[in-house]
């Protein structure tokens, strides 16, 4: 690595004003990058990682947000400074990012292969025929199984893993000298992250490529960073090489973050307990249309046959690889998607019922979606946010029992209730998860789809999430359907597992059967990514 810094950020702040109202995100930071060098970035949600990154870049929503300290230097020339024009030259070229929130960042409207190859033609010049092979060899870099399928597609079309490896292959094609990757394994499963820090690491070996490396999870920093600066309330509290902050962590707030993770275990198993939610032999296939008539050539079988049971008072995990099927299988159960096979909630045929006819069941089954930007409007504040499903479902309650009731839930998630009159873009990506876990468990619904609730969390923050599912299942008998990459937190949740592949269900069996005793090869292979990158968590090697 060089002695002159790649990237030298000195003295940053960036503050935002709201109204006459100003709130300082980022006070007096400065940290350099070296070339060839990796620099992580960790704190809990809300300390400013984010913002930092985004200065980098100048991608903050200005006026609102502005810098009243600090510069950015790359290669001699200040960021905070630079027109627009020279800004265009060193994004996405030399410079590129990995967002946190994939369908979001994505553009709806074009292909997979439109939005890498736009990027390829307008930085490198490429015709269409090389942008394509240049796409396809990124989709297969990144782990995007049949790629060569994968380029039609629109962002709504793939899993939220998959999102997350197109973006990566985006930041990617221009092999920048600079990558800031912010949170860019929050939603991929244990065995393609690992595939994805070891392409990241080689690109870094052969490109000499540096990078700024933003995360919550500490097992990633030891295994991809060279030093570390340790964030929160908008100050860097500590920094240093990776190992000496693992083995003596100086400042209480690292130590605290080195401590946190889920524990415990899911409430016991009644074996007399209600069957909330139950799906037989439940099949989705899309088709896959070609030639001018757009004729049905093959199908994409996302769930293929699965028999499925869920109990009050219990939680079945759903694991597998992005791709499996796991949230297709939630959505269809939820009857969000159409779907064949018997579905039954509380005891009642669902699966023939039209999207109208389901509005009554909406109150008792409520959904947590993996991407809460999404999934709440920028329109709407906070408060507006979990009052629709009471103005819906409660329309007696007057306006001041509906606040009283936002209020309640919002503590019971771990969020002031004064922000309340906020809007979704104004807090963190774990901010806005709670938001989303309080709009759905305001109504106390009976059965839960979470589908990685827990994906852009804070280690601290998981295990507060985790005793609060805990918490509230115990307290309303409630049934959840638990999908995750995360297999540290199925073992906290779940009752009972069912491991998917491809569509179909390959083992299934109680959580302590699951994760002492795998059956199948793919089962173990999940089970030792996952305790691989578990065990640096405690400096424990695994076997």
């Amino acid at each position: 690595m060089s002695e002159t810094p790649l990237l030298s950020i000195r003295d940053l702040s960036v503050s935002f004003t709201q109204g006459d109202q100003e709130t300082l995100a980022v006070d007096h930071v400065s940290f350099d990058i070296a070339k060839g060098e990796t620099v992580a970035l960790v704190g809990e949600s809300g300390s400013g990682k984010s913002v930092t990154a985004l200065s980098v870049l100048k991608l903050l929503p200005y006026p609102a947000a502005s810098h009243p300290s600090g510069s950015i230097l790359y290669k001699d020339t200040d960021l905070l400074s630079a027109n627009e024009t020279e800004l265009r030259k060193v994004r996405g070229n030399e410079i590129a990012m990995i967002f946190q929130e994939p369908m979001t960042s994505l553009n709806p409207l074009h292909t997979i292969e439109r939005q890498i190859g736009e990027i390829l033609k307008l930085h490198r010049g490429l015709g269409d025929a090389a942008a394509r092979e240049r796409t396809l060899q990124l989709l297969n870099q990144v782990g995007i199984r049949d790629p060569e399928k994968r380029l039609d597609s629109f962002p709504h079309q793939l899993s939220g893993g998959q999102r997350q490896r197109v973006m990566i292959a985006m930041a990617l094609a221009n092999e920048p000298d600079l990558l800031i990757a912010d949170e860019p394994t929050t939603a991929l499963d244990v065995t393609v992250q690992a595939q994805i820090l070891e392409l990241l690491a080689k690109l870094r070996r052969e490109k000499s490529m540096s990078m700024l490396f933003i995360t919550h999870d500490l097992g990633i920093v030891r295994k991809v960073a060279d030093r570390v600066c340790v964030m929160t309330k908008g100050e860097i509290v500590e920094t240093g090489p990776t190992a000496e902050i693992f083995a003596n962590p100086q400042h209480p707030y690292t130590r605290h973050l080195l401590a946190a993770e889920p524990k415990g275990k899911p409430p016991k198993a009644n074996p007399d307990a209600e069957t909330v939610m139950e799906g037989d032999d439940v099949k989705v296939w899309f088709p896959v249309k070609k030639g001018l008539l757009r004729r049905t050539v093959d199908y994409i079988k996302a769930v293929d046959g699965v028999n499925i049971r869920v109990c009050a008072g219990q939680t079945l995990g759903v694991v597998g690889e992005s791709g499996s099927g796991k949230t297709t299988l939630g959505l269809a159960l939820a009857r969000m998607i159409s779907s064949q096979g018997e579905i039954r909630f509380c005891g009642k045929n669902i699966d023939q019922l039209s999207f109208r006819q389901m509005r009554p069941h909406r109150r008792a089954l409520q959904i947590v979606f993996q991407d809460p930007f999404g999934s709440l409007s920028p329109r709407m504040s906070v408060a507006e946010i979990i009052q629709e499903g009471l103005r819906i479902h409660e329309p007696g309650l007057s306006a001041e029992e509906r606040d009283a009731t936002v209020v309640d839930v919002l503590k019971e998630v771990g969020l002031d209730p004064e922000t309340r009159f906020r809007y979704p873009h104004e807090f963190s990506g774990g901010q806005r998860q709670r938001i989303a876990i309080a709009r759905a468990m305001v109504l106390k619904p009976r059965f839960v789809m979470l589908d990685e609730p827990t994906s852009a969390l804070d280690m601290s923050v998981q295990a507060q999430v985790v005793d609060l599912l805990r918490d509230l299942q115990k307290r309303h008998n409630l049934a959840y359907l638990f999908i995750s990459h995360d297999l540290k937190v199925v073992r906290a949740l779940a009752n009972n597992v069912i491991v998917m592949r491809a569509g179909k269900v390959v083992e299934t069996g109680t959580a302590e059967q699951i994760f002492e005793a795998p059956q199948t090869d793919y089962t173990r292979a999940l089970i030792a990514a996952a305790f691989n990158i578990e065990a640096t968590h405690g400096g424990v090697v695994s076997e």
